[in-house]
């Protein structure tokens, strides 16, 4: 049906539509009727027809229960003119009241008749015709019950994998008894690391510089690997490896027999630097007093566990601060670089859960500024696990000290391959500052941070961090499961921070390979110990 009107405003014509040619005709006489008043008259109820709908979309939009404009009338008389009420289709009161009781454990424990899946539930709500009251009741019970069952599960999961986290795999324990018999039976094991004629490579600062510190030969040998395969200068490669006493026989026997030519490496103990054989050494002390706070308040993992209050997440923060990586010499032996290697202007620091993808030499292009540490922003992304934390996801700003000193919504920055100028950080007193806060945190119960060297170092090399390219260091593969082997695969360095290690039977499968192929499986060592590709 089409509505025509004509120019002079004294027809109004109904035309059927399809194609049919009959009309009627309707001449209005003038005075009789305004015909202009009657065109007003349809654009006026055109009007009101289209406003009244836009407050009733914006109404609906709304979803209040109050009903203040125009829009509500057609709320309230739209279900009466359709035949039904509209309460009909709302919740009613007795259902929220009784969801927003809390009910304890004590009040489900036991109990047999708690519906345990959603088709036990509605089959018996069903059958049985329950009010709204008891159906809420039922409903509280039974989710409380599987969000009781949901935390033991998690929590449980945070056990095991803090357990899989905190110990050596069998097989890694059984090459460094093999490499340690190999460095007193076989002189080639034995080696000078670098030999004679490349020692002064050691303090030219023509060199690239890295610095890798570990107690795990598998890992240090996949740093090292990765590093020498993907540069484009090896020959112009220095790699300082630092480990421990119980583990530098090991190291250096691996390394004698499994050379990185051209590159140079060398393979030291901390006990073979004259400067941490001098006094005291700070860091030792500070750990020292940190395990023994550790042990007296923390209670281990069994209390940890046992605590029915606190959140999972929280659990498995305090089950992680209790990891032994935490209260390693090698984890904080970072902070005394400079002391370290006097000699040297500018190193890259590397941790041993790192993959190098890429020439790491441009790194010493990047200009710094005056800063000391060139590293990588983890406030850029939306991924709040990896890369939107600021300094309030590390430190406690419930603490007084450190909600005076410091802004929570400060970026944050990784550890794990880090720039450091030499030169710029003996003028600073930033290994101080170190100590100092480590101490702070050790008098207050570790009540400033619970965990890691990253927090003490937010706080020490606050305002002398350069940040770099996000390329140069991606982060989260030990704990960031969706993270996908051709994402990882564009970056210059992966990291396997978190519990997941790739050496250990909880790694991401879809991860794993990107360190394992820098393995040689067929390796007499590697074989008799049972190491292989996939756990």
């Amino acid at each position: 049906m089409q509505l025509q009107i004509s120019p002079s405003l004294r027809h109004v014509t109904l035309l059927p539509g399809k194609g049919l040619r009959a009309f009627i005709k309707v001449k209005v006489a003038s005075r009789k009727l305004s015909y202009r008043m009657l065109f007003y008259a349809l654009l006026f109820f055109t009007f009101i027809l289209r406003f009244a709908f836009v407050l009733t979309a914006v109404d609906s939009i709304d979803g209040g229960n109050k009903c203040s404009t125009i829009g509500c009338l057609g709320k309230k008389l739209s279900p009466k003119i359709m035949g039904r009420s509209l309460e009909s289709t709302m919740v009613p009161e007795v259902i929220y009241g009784i969801l927003d009781q809390p009910l304890g454990k004590d009040e489900i424990d036991g109990r047999s008749d708690i519906p345990q899946t959603l088709e036990e539930f509605m089959t018996e709500m069903k059958e049985g015709g329950f009010d709204a009251k008891t159906f809420a009741i039922k409903l509280r019970e039974m989710v409380t019950l599987m969000e009781q069952r949901t935390r033991t599960a998690k929590i449980q999961e945070y056990l095991y994998r803090h357990v899989a986290s905190s110990s050596i795999p069998k097989q890694l324990h059984c090459l460094h008894l093999r490499l340690a018999n190999e460095h007193t039976s076989n002189s080639a094991a034995r080696l000078q690391l670098p030999s004679a004629e490349r020692v002064p490579a050691l303090v030219d600062n023509s060199y690239f510089h890295f610095v890798l510190a570990s107690d795990n030969v598998l890992a240090a040998h996949v740093v090292a690997t990765s590093l020498v395969r993907n540069s484009l200068q090896p020959r112009k490669v220095v790699l300082h490896i630092i480990t421990d006493k119980k583990t530098y026989y090991p190291m250096q026997a691996w390394f004698s027999l499994h050379p990185l030519s051209p590159a140079v490496i060398e393979v030291k103990a901390l006990h073979h630097f004259e400067w941490f054989t001098k006094g005291k050494v700070n860091v030792l002390e500070a750990m020292e007093k940190d395990q023994k706070v550790r042990s007296r308040f923390r209670g281990g993992s069994s209390s940890i566990v046992a605590n029915a209050t606190e959140k999972p997440n929280v659990i498995a923060a305090k089950l992680q601060a209790l990891s032994p990586k935490y209260n390693s010499v090698m984890n904080h032996i970072r902070i005394h670089l400079p002391e370290l290697f006097p000699s040297l202007d500018k190193i890259v620091f590397l941790d041993d859960d790192i993959v190098v993808q890429t020439d790491l030499t441009p790194l010493w292009d990047i200009e710094m500024n005056g800063k000391v540490n060139g590293a990588v922003e983890t406030c850029i992304g939306e991924d709040k696990f990896v890369m939107s934390k600021r300094l309030k996801s590390y430190l406690n700003f419930s603490h007084p000290l450190i909600s005076k000193n410091f802004d929570p919504d400060e970026c944050a920055w990784a550890y794990g391959m880090n720039i450091f100028d030499l030169d710029s950080w003996r003028k600073t007193n930033i290994s101080f500052t170190y100590h100092y806060w480590v101490e702070q945190n050790i008098k207050s119960d570790l009540s400033l941070w619970q965990l890691g060297t990253l927090p003490p170092g937010l706080i020490a090399f606050h305002g002398h961090v350069h940040n770099i390219d996000p390329f140069w260091h991606m982060l989260g593969l030990g704990y960031q499961e969706n993270t996908s082997s051709e994402e990882a695969e564009t970056a210059g360095v992966i990291h396997f921070n978190g519990r997941a290690k790739p050496w250990l039977d909880i790694a991401f499968p879809q991860l794993r390979p990107l360190w394992t192929k820098y393995i040689d499986f067929s390796d007499n060592f590697i074989k008799s110990c049972h190491i292989r590709p996939s756990s």
